[in-house]
């Protein structure tokens, strides 16, 4: 299996989009509905806390929640952000959940929603993807902090938040996944560094980019 950096990953998912002309919105919606079938084998319950930033991998989160409210579990959505935010694909998947948002702009919005995190079954982390380049400041080096001190199966989007796609460096912070959901390839940074003590389980899906062996 081909195993690629960020950057490569990044070029794969534009030659999808813009050569072969598979829309976006279809390889988000293959990614959330993946994520979503992952978590419901997965959660030992039915409370699902869904934590999203407000990027492409928060997109993928609103996605997996759609589909898991549509699968009868009781799913709670946090963005880490307000809603004005989110721009583009997700903005599309977030108009298209019907179930409040949780807003958590800050650490006193964060602090509103703990009770939230500790009362769910399972955690997933679409917080960041393989999109993070710049070292993590407040208030996501205390929100990363205090979701692995909950001792929470954690199930991240792509790549735990906060580890370097790459090169397996830790951002500031780094999510401990119980399993890691990744799309089209693993990321090298997975097994570089820290990425071993950090990705957990790891699944690879197919969700319509091609992947060349070389």
């Amino acid at each position: 299996m081909r195993i690629v950096t960020a950057e490569e990953m990044a070029e794969l998912d534009r030659h999808a989009i813009e050569d072969l002309k598979i829309p976006s919105l279809t390889l988000m919606e293959n990614a959330g509905r993946a994520v979503a079938e992952e978590a419901a084998k997965m959660s030992p319950g039915p409370k699902i806390a869904v934590i999203c930033g407000k990027g492409n991998n928060g997109g993928d989160g609103f996605v997996a929640a759609r589909y898991l409210v549509e699968a009868g579990k009781k799913v709670e959505v946090i963005l880490i952000g307000r809603l004005g935010e989110v721009k583009k694909d997700p903005s599309v998947n977030f108009d298209r959940l019907k179930v409040p948002i949780l807003e958590a702009p800050d650490l006193e919005g964060f602090e509103k929603v703990k009770e939230v995190l500790k009362g769910s079954d399972l955690i997933i982390d679409a917080l960041f993807g393989i999109g993070l380049k710049d070292e993590l400041k407040s208030p996501y080096i205390e929100i990363i902090t205090y979701l692995n001190s909950l001792g929470k199966p954690i199930l991240s989007v792509d790549v735990p938040s906060g580890l370097n796609a790459t090169d397996g460096r830790l951002m500031g912070a780094g999510i401990f996944a119980s399993k890691t959901v990744t799309f089209a390839a693993p990321k090298t940074g997975f097994y570089k560094g820290v990425g071993p003590a950090h990705v957990g389980e790891v699944v690879v899906v197919d969700i319509g980019i091609p992947i060349t062996s070389s």
